[in-house]
């Protein structure tokens, strides 16, 4: 029989720290291997958070740097432009991206900047204990919402990639998830599209990926998968949202 898997050269081989189940190391290879696809390896600059992905760089064989909370955009954005024949984005969670760094993201978007952004949406915060996030949905339990996220007390899931949508500078918005093989495959075509649209001068634009964390929603990996089918996606429907010529 011959071999299935190889291991991307952008991704190193290193042991996970990431909790059971949960969906960073999936997106992790899958950009490791639009980068080998795309042949860019050498000159790629990512730019990690902090959150639950902080340590990004351990896995990563290409350069990457961080940024402080929220600050992740503004970061991408100074060396894209000292550097603009590279191909920059950055690598961000909800909390990072949607709550300190909500007007980074919409203030890059808004004057095109021309990087990437991979938006990795677990609804909660991870890092640091499991709490609300922006994009925590309505009925969700977490440590500080323990009577579920309401509406009238809590207000309501923040959409970021509808928000996005009606900025002119921002040319390509694409949600999707980890759910199966078949969405695995439409992340990975939505990265490369988001890659290949900077790689040509075309712009901003953001990927953001519906992805379990089963220790914190306490669930098992496999409930994880099936409540973002049956529940995350009723919020935060899946396809493209935008995209310029």
């Amino acid at each position: 029989m011959g071999k299935t898997y190889t291991r991307p050269n952008s991704m190193k081989d290193v042991l996970t720290h990431y909790c059971p189940g949960c969906g960073h190391g999936m997106v992790h290879r899958i950009i490791c291997e639009v980068i080998d696809e795309l042949d860019v390896r050498e000159t790629t600059i990512a730019v990690a958070p902090v959150g639950c992905a902080v340590l990004a760089y351990d896995y990563w064989n290409f350069d990457t740097t961080e940024a402080a909370h929220g600050r992740t955009p503004a970061v991408a954005t100074g060396i894209k432009r000292i550097h603009p024949d590279k191909l920059v984005f950055t690598y961000q969670g909800d909390g990072d991206l949607a709550a300190i760094g909500t007007a980074e993201t919409i203030h890059a978007g808004n004057r095109g900047e021309n990087i990437s952004i991979i938006f990795v949406n677990n609804g909660v915060y991870g890092m640091t204990g499991g709490q609300m996030a922006p994009t925590t949905i309505l009925g969700q339990i977490t440590a500080t919402s323990p009577y579920s996220r309401r509406s009238e007390k809590e207000g309501f899931p923040l959409k970021i990639m509808e928000m996005m949508a009606v900025l002119p500078g921002v040319t390509y918005l694409e949600r999707t998830m980890l759910t199966s093989p078949k969405e695995v495959i439409k992340t990975k075509k939505a990265i490369k599209r988001s890659f290949k649209r900077q790689l040509d001068k075309k712009g901003f634009s953001m990927v953001e990926i519906l992805s379990p964390c089963p220790t914190y929603w306490g669930l098992s990996p496999l409930e994880s998968i099936k409540r973002i089918e049956n529940e995350v996606v009723a919020t935060y429907p899946v396809g493209v949202i935008k995209e310029d010529k």
